[in-house]
């Protein structure tokens, strides 16, 4: 239902980001989410642990997720790898705005 494409060019890690987002209480929640990483193990680990902390929340709350909540969730990352952390809170937005785009023109 949105999709998030994000890109680091200092380092080449690229990630596309899908959800698929369900109704609950009247309010849209991340039903699924899904992502293909392009780049090193920080930049894999950092988008599954980014789905792990999206899936099941409401679109508003998955948009206050962080890259520190993230490097949080992995127990931490090395400083030359913490930007990694940006591609997956980045591509997250992208996605509910790419979502929310959509919806408004129904």
């Amino acid at each position: 239902d949105g999709i998030g494409k994000i890109g680091n060019p200092k380092c080449g890690d690229v990630l596309v980001l899908q959800i698929k987002v369900g109704k609950k209480h009247e309010k849209d929640y991340i039903k699924d989410i899904k992502f293909k990483t392009l780049g090193c193990a920080a930049a894999i680990a950092t988008s599954s642990v980014l789905t792990e902390l999206a899936k099941g929340k409401t679109l508003s709350d998955a948009a206050k997720i962080k890259s520190q909540d993230i490097v949080d969730k992995l127990g931490g990352l090395p400083l030359v790898k913490y930007h990694c952390s940006l591609l997956g809170s980045d591509a997250l937005k992208l996605a509910i705005k790419n979502y929310k785009s959509k919806t408004k023109k129904k």
